[in-house]
């Protein structure tokens, strides 16, 4: 993996094990030579990884819409910073650039960025892994909600497991260099008459 994209609360959260996380996974990333792509500010965690991973050394790519550079939220201290014109050009550019998509804690942006590259892996869309880094215990809630939907067969077999989760940046992004996408299922590639 040449790069992973994080997705992220742009605000820190109560809980400072959020903030020693998301330092943590900037860390690990330099660490391992993997570049981030992230949202581009320089507020909340988004700007706490970011500016971990900078200052290991990582390459660090920022996107962030027009409409967010205005509001003053851009980071200064990124060499790339993409500025493109709406939420739906973000999204396309961070998953162009991704080899694989993190979530850490965050409000319902990260859960809309998060769910869409999910579903696009599950339709075929893609082959990279996407993760939950479940900090503090932060997505055991969302976990189980989603073995439940998986239970009440609202997901199809193999997809809640296309979602990794694990407790600490390693583990996690071990499991994600280790993971392969699953066969498209059938009734997504059946040509439609």
């Amino acid at each position: 993996m040449k790069r992973l994209c994080v997705f992220c609360g742009a605000n820190v959260g109560r809980n400072p094990a959020y903030r020693d996380a998301a330092v943590a996974l900037g860390e690990e990333l330099a660490a391992r030579d993997i570049g981030l792509v992230y949202g581009g500010a320089s507020v909340g965690l988004m700007g706490v990884v970011a500016d971990a991973a900078r200052a290991r050394g990582a390459e660090v790519i920022g996107v962030i819409p027009q409409a967010l550079v205005a509001r003053e939220l851009a980071h200064g201290g990124l060499r790339d910073l993409r500025v493109v014109g709406s939420m739906h050009e973000r999204k396309a550019t961070m998953a162009e650039l991704s080899d694989g998509f993190i979530a850490l804690p965050g409000g319902i942006g990260t859960l809309e960025e998060l769910f869409e590259v999910w579903t696009w892996s599950h339709l075929g869309l893609h082959a990279k892994p996407c993760a939950l880094l479940d900090v503090a215990g932060f997505y055991s809630g969302l976990a189980s909600f989603l073995d439940h939907v998986h239970a009440e067969e609202f997901l199809r077999p193999g997809v809640r497991e296309m979602l990794l989760v694990e407790r600490e940046p390693g583990p996690l992004i071990d499991a994600m260099h280790a993971w392969r996408a699953p066969p498209t299922p059938q009734y997504l590639t059946r040509a439609q008459t």
